[in-house]
């Protein structure tokens, strides 16, 4: 379920209902360190149009870290890198026929200009993304 969030520092991006329960994992993280987040599920195939202006309407809120979490091709994460300057940490989700490996590929291989900080597959993956945005916060407020 989407958790809106007007304060979020953190935005979690899924591109499936189905990535819900990996990103509750990255979520109770996020939580337990008194993070304000906001959960999306938002498709870079299926709703190019609203994640577009999702995306850059997080220029005018708090928002200082995005986490894309994508499976297959993956194309999330590399689509909110081409429209913000915000920092974008993918999540690899771990699943289809090569268990993200093909995910992990598309979202480490963007073009020059395009970066996403790209995390381990799965689980693991997605507390150490909350655990990054959590340091890269830190950094941003010292």
């Amino acid at each position: 379920m989407e958790r809106l969030n007007p304060d979020a520092r953190v935005v979690v991006i899924a591109g499936s209902t189905s990535d819900q329960d990996l990103v509750e994992h990255g979520l109770k993280v996020l939580e337990e360190a008194g993070i304000p987040y906001e959960f999306r599920i938002l498709s870079a195939h299926r709703d190019p149009d609203a994640l577009h202006t999702y995306v850059r309407s997080l220029k005018q809120r708090p928002v200082k870290v995005i986490i894309a979490v994508a499976g297959l091709a993956a194309a999330l994460p590399g689509v909110c890198a081409s429209l913000t300057d915000l920092p974008v940490l993918g999540v690899p989700v771990d699943a289809g026929p090569l268990r993200g490996v093909d995910a992990l590929l598309s979202m480490v291989q963007m073009p020059r200009g395009i970066p996403v900080g790209t995390l381990g597959i799965g689980r693991s993956g997605m507390v150490n993304a909350a655990h990054l945005a959590i340091r890269i916060l830190r950094q941003a407020t010292s």
